[in-house]
C-alpha cells in the first residue's frame, strides 16, 4: 500500500486518537489535495531528529513505524492554508520511502497489534488508577471517559500521560497490546506508600 507521509517532530499518533493539524507548507497542501481527491488515509510518522546538515534527506530522520491518519474534516482558509482534524487508524511499518513527489510518501505494510488471549480488566484498573494519580483533579472525568476496549484505553492513556516522544514511539512500536499496556503502566507514578 502506498501512502503520503506527514512527518511531525515529537508527535506520535495512536489508533482512535484525534489530532488537529494546521497545513501551511506547499508540499503538505499538495498532500491534503491528494487525500481529499482519493479519500484515502495518509501516514503520520515522527521526525526522530532535526536536520543537522542542509539538504539532509528526511528519509533517514523519520520513524519507520507510524499510524494511518483518516481525515475527519478540513477547512481551507483564504490564504490557502488549511485546518484539519484526523483520527488515527491502524499502525504500519515503512517498507520503502517514495521521494518522487513534493511530499514524502512510502510503501507501507499494516502492522496490527497482536491481540491478548486473556482478560485485561486488571490492567485496565491499574492504568485508570495511575492516570487518576497523575491528574487527581480530573479523576472523575478520567473514570467517566476511559474507553472500555484495551486498544482504545492504551491510546487514551498514551495521549494523557506526560511521556517523552521516545516513550510514545516505543509504546506505538510495542509488539503486542499487553506489551503496549505494560510500557504505559511502567511510565505511571508509583502508588503512594501507605506505611
Amino acid at each position: 500500500m502506498s501512502v503520503p507521509l506527514f512527518p511531525l517532530p515529537n508527535v506520535v499518533l495512536f489508533p482512535g486518537q484525534r489530532l488537529p493539524l494546521y497545513i501551511f507548507e506547499p508540499r503538505y497542501r499538495d498532500l491534503l489535495r491528494q487525500v481529499q481527491e482519493t479519500g484515502g488515509p495518509f501516514g503520520v510518522v515522527r521526525i526522530l531528529r532535526p536536520s543537522s546538515v542542509p539538504g539532509e534527506a528526511l528519509t533517514g530522520r523519520v520513524a519507520q513505524v507510524g499510524t494511518l491518519a483518516h481525515l475527519r474534516w478540513a477547512e481551507t482558509h483564504d490564504d490557502g492554508t488549511s485546518s484539519v482534524e484526523v483520527e488515527g487508524g491502524e499502525r504500519f511499518r515503512v517498507r520503502a520511502f517514495d521521494t518522487s513527489r513534493s511530499y514524502l510518501g512510502a510503501d507501507i505494510e499494516p502492522w496490527p497489534l497482536e491481540q491478548p488471549p486473556a482478560d485485561l480488566s486488571g490492567v485496565r484498573g491499574t492504568l485508570i488508577a495511575g492516570l487518576m494519580r497523575v491528574y487527581p483533579r480530573e479523576a472523575d472525568l478520567i473514570r467517566e471517559h476511559a474507553p472500555r476496549g484495551a486498544l482504545w484505553l492504551a491510546s487514551y492513556a498514551a495521549a494523557l500521560l506526560p511521556l517523552s516522544p521516545e516513550q510514545r514511539q516505543q509504546a506505538l512500536e510495542a509488539p503486542s497490546l499487553p506489551a503496549r499496556l505494560a510500557a504505559l503502566i511502567a511510565a505511571l507514578p508509583p502508588p503512594p506508600d501507605l506505611n
